[in-house]
């Protein structure tokens, strides 16, 4: 069961109480403790959810860098191994730098696409608990105005 399922099902309850004279209502403590216990069950899973996209976030990053370091090996092996005449070597040279130079913007450009991805997940996830919390947060504040004091 999603947050937000049961973040609906904490409104139910709260919902179906029984009015009392005075702003008040009467509510089934046992389902809304039940309903908290499911909120307190589910938070963990959003928070293993976004300790995945780091772990992503990282495999991307390791990946992308050894693909760039691969095509710069390539890159200098195939420079070293036109060695010959010296127009050879020279069209050599400038070709493994263009390589380089590409291997080297292509990797910045995977990085910067792995990093900017992740990002987007973290914030996604960031708004989807700060939002859930703050709906707790303010379902708990309508708790304690609907709960009489003791003091009067």
């Amino acid at each position: 069961m999603t947050l937000d399922e049961l973040l609906e099902q904490f409104d139910a309850v709260l919902d179906s109480g029984v009015k009392i004279p005075g702003k008040k209502t009467i509510v089934d403590i046992e389902k809304l403790r039940a309903v908290v216990d499911d909120i307190r069950l589910n938070i963990p899973s959003e928070i293993k959810q976004a300790r995945g996209i780091v772990a992503d976030r990282a495999d991307i990053i390791t990946t992308a860098k050894r693909e760039a370091d691969g095509i710069i090996k390539n890159a200098e092996e195939r420079a070293k191994a036109m060695v010959g005449q010296q127009e050879i070597v020279k069209k050599a040279q400038e070709k493994a730098t263009e390589i380089i130079s590409n291997a080297q913007g292509k990797s910045r450009e995977m990085r910067k696409a792995a990093q900017d991805f992740v990002d987007d997940l973290m914030r996604r996830a960031d708004e989807g608990l700060t939002s859930n919390l703050a709906e707790i947060r303010k379902t708990r504040a309508a708790l304690k105005q609907q709960i009489p004091s003791t003091k009067d």
